[in-house]
């Protein structure tokens, strides 16, 4: 089945060309053959219209890029005139998930391409982030299932007490890492893609200098540049990071100590795997936590399980609705002290003493000393301001030719796999190919055990959309209770949660908390994206007995009202 949609028209489209430090709108030429633009994982309404059927005629006028964002500009600063030939067809500047991904698929589509790094190939992701984060969730999922006597019991086994070294598992997330790195260089220097190392900065337009403290700066050019340098962990106001009893994500996943009581500041994605780690481990945590309920991000439906059976069976406590004003760490023999304030009043609530403290309170892009003053790029909040495409937009609210953004650095979805897709995105764009990606289709899975997946919209979120817009939401469930492949591992705690129109099967949002959950969400995430609606996907046939068939049983169950239309089957000529 087809679910992408193919345009044919022909424009005059008007170019900007960066001259000077004006912005020139001139129309440069006119198409004289039909342009075929062909959009995938887009929602409907970045198209402009909200419906499509099988006998539907209709002119679509596409506006020229930038048109909604004002003109194209050059840079606002006397940094000359872009140069004529280029060193590359691509520049990209940060060798993570992000950049990698853009590299290899820049490659691919014939782009002579160079990456710039000034720390390790691999950013966040690879060595201080989701690789060796998995590496620890492995171990405690392990340490886990031996420590369970009843689920032991349940399957017939019989394991004497389990334990393990630290040293051990803090070598095999390195390894992993280090691992994952060599393969991420070795693929880019078996395509041809060249390796700079060194801080990159922006001089002006499609010009790039890099280079390492104390040796002389290298520059070079490019038709295009992307920025892909991620983010840090951010550490609010108040709270000493020490590295050794105060620390971030970074030092945690060395694991150099394990310690008997951890307070861990945020209770998200990051906090929620460590909490996992350190009390499959033997730790005591307590959650400190700004907003009034534990896991704000999540689904709330999806979020009280979690905290049924990932919080309250563990040994966990918590604080909701609390800031940590001022966090102390350990020394001359005394604890970690942390200060909390009410989130509300800013009143003293109560001192911690604790061995150590994780602060989980999200990430911060890592944008500084980018250069982007040489190009009129004003950041908002750290974050490099971009279009739906990834190009970058300048102070006065207009793009900026040829630079694009990815990533954590542009904030709009802080996930390893959304800055490789918006880097395979951007590669579509410079090789004339337009393509807006659906953000709405980008999974994500918070990978304690059991994980917790999700695709689209929460239920509130959809209520609020409905709400606005004018339509019904339907909700459908399922329980791992019910599948036999979740009941012969001895895992059936579980749900699905789908989130629908019942008038014309429009999935919303798909939740799931349960035995590989992160794996089964890709089903509802590329039906998502490409536009199938739940009267087809309806008709998928999934293995018996497997996982999959929560995510059918789940389909199954949806209400759509029988007149709804089924979507668009083959490539449509408008």
């Amino acid at each position: 089945m087809h679910s992408c949609l193919s345009f044919s028209f022909s424009q005059a489209t008007a170019v900007a060309i960066p001259r000077s430090n004006f912005a020139v709108d001139s129309p440069v030429f006119a198409r004289s053959k039909p342009l075929n633009l062909r959009f995938c994982g887009l929602r409907r309404e970045a198209f402009g219209f909200s419906s499509l059927t099988k006998s539907s005629s209709l002119r679509v006028c596409l506006p020229a890029r930038g048109h909604a964002r004002g003109k194209i500009s050059a840079s606002a600063v006397d940094n000359g005139t872009a140069p004529k030939s280029f060193d590359y067809d691509l520049i990209i500047i940060g060798a993570g998930v992000g950049g990698h991904g853009a590299a290899l698929h820049a490659v691919e589509k014939g782009l002579k391409t160079a990456i710039i790094e000034g720390d390790v190939v691999g950013g966040t992701c690879v060595n201080r982030g989701c690789v060796p984060s998995k590496a620890l969730l492995a171990v405690s999922g392990k340490m886990r299932e031996l420590q369970s006597e009843h689920h032991m019991k349940a399957l017939g086994l019989q394991v004497s007490a389990a334990g393990y070294d630290r040293q051990g598992v803090a070598d095999h997330a390195n390894n992993l890492a280090s691992k994952i790195r060599s393969n991420l260089t070795n693929s880019m220097k078996a395509l041809g893609v060249d390796i700079l190392t060194g801080v990159g900065t922006i001089l002006g337009p499609q010009k790039v200098k890099y280079g390492k403290v104390g040796l002389p700066d290298k520059i070079v050019t490019a038709k295009d540049i992307i920025i892909a340098t991620g983010s840090v962990p951010f550490v609010p106001k108040g709270i000493e990071v020490d590295g050794n009893t105060v620390i971030t994500s970074d030092h945690a996943l060395k694991l150099e100590f394990v310690p008997d009581w951890i307070a861990i500041v945020g209770s998200g994605y990051i906090g929620l795997e460590f909490s996992d780690v350190y009390t499959a481990l033997g730790s005591e945590v307590t959650f400190i936590e700004a907003l009034d309920q534990l896991m704000p991000g999540f689904d709330p439906e999806i979020g009280k399980l979690a905290q049924r059976v990932l919080i309250n069976p563990r040994k966990i406590d918590y604080h909701t609705g609390v800031f940590a004003s001022k966090i102390t760490p350990a020394r001359d023999g005394k604890p970690v002290t942390i200060e909390l304030i009410d989130a509300k009043t800013k009143e003293h609530k109560d001192t911690l003493e604790v061995d150590a403290a994780l602060i989980a309170t999200g990430r911060a892009p890592f944008t500084n000393g980018l250069g982007l003053e040489n190009i009129n790029v004003v950041t908002q909040r750290g974050f490099v301001p971009v279009d739906e495409r990834m190009q970058a937009i300048d102070a006065n609210g207009n793009l900026v030719p040829h630079l694009y953004c990815i990533g954590d650095a542009n904030g709009k979805m802080m996930l390893a796999h959304a800055a490789s897709a918006q880097g395979i995105s951007v590669v579509e764009q410079v090789t004339g190919r337009d393509h807006v990606l659906n953000h709405l289709s980008i999974p994500a899975a918070c990978f304690a055990h059991p994980e917790i997946s999700m695709v689209g919209l929460t239920e509130p979120q959809a209520r609020e959309k409905a709400e606005m817009e004018g339509f019904e939401v339907s909700v459908a469930k399922t329980s791992f209770k019910a599948n036999t492949k979740a009941l012969a591992e001895n895992e059936g705690e579980g749900l699905a949660k789908l989130i629908y129109r019942p008038d014309n099967g429009e999935i919303l949002g798909v939740h799931i908390f349960g035995l590989h959950a992160a794996d089964l969400i890709h089903e509802a995430s590329n039906a998502i994206a490409l536009g199938t609606c739940i009267q087809d996907i309806k008709f998928a046939v999934h293995a018996h007995p497997t996982l999959s068939e929560v995510l059918d049983e789940l389909f199954k169950s949806a209400k759509v009202q029988s007149h709804a239309s089924t979507p668009v089957s083959e490539p449509v000529a408008v």
